[in-house]
């Protein structure tokens, strides 16, 4: 399917890396995949304009793939050649379009934007916090979505990886916030922070 490719690049595993655990969990033919979008992107969906968008670690495409029913074109990015396979093939089932590149973004650069939309859904790398305000064209909108350290109660995890109170609404304060929340789960022993931003039309 034309316009449905995924463009070579070099993948460095870094030490520590986690690359091997994701791949397991997702060819595992025990995996529950989500299908449906983020609820945080679904609930604003309607808020967003139209155009290019980019989902950073887009995994097996859900969010991607909701972005694309609406009529966006979508580039997807993800260092997990499985992940991206899953999202390749459903697109296909669909008849839609996605751009999706291989490639591990603590090595490798975002795709080139500008784009109007951005979505960061549970993933957080604090290196990309200034290049994806860089890549939101001029009134395009970023949703970011990731754990907290309250998720610290309901088991051990590496605190690196989960935002400190208030930090994601902090990082992006050049951005105009439309919403934000940092919210608990305890049922789904879950915490997150969500956040809405659009970039100003003038610096």
């Amino acid at each position: 399917m034309e316009g449905l490719q995924i463009p070579p690049t070099s993948l460095h595993q870094r030490s520590g890396s986690d690359f091997w655990t994701w791949e397991e969990r997702y060819a595992s033919p025990r995996r529950r995949p989500r299908r449906g979008p983020s609820a945080w992107l679904l609930t604003h969906a309607d808020r967003l304009p139209g155009g290019r968008a980019l989902d950073v670690a887009t995994g097996e495409g859900r969010n991607a793939l909701f972005l694309a029913r609406r009529g966006f074109e979508v580039t997807g990015v993800d260092r997990s050649p499985t992940a991206l396979r899953t999202a390749r093939a459903r697109a296909r089932e669909e008849g839609l379009e996605l751009e999706l590149h291989l490639a591990d973004l603590e090595a490798c650069k975002l795709p080139a934007g500008p784009f109007d939309v951005v979505v960061v859904m549970r993933y957080l790398q604090r290196s990309l916090f200034e290049p994806l305000g860089r890549a939101l064209a001029p009134g395009g909108v970023l949703l970011y979505e990731s754990f907290t350290r309250d998720y610290l109660k309901y088991g051990p995890r590496n605190p690196e990886h989960l935002l400190r109170p208030g930090e994601l609404r902090q990082a992006f304060r050049d951005l105009e916030i439309l919403a934000y929340r940092e919210t608990e789960d305890p049922e789904r022993r879950e915490a997150r922070a969500s956040l809405l931003a659009r970039k100003p039309l003038k610096p």
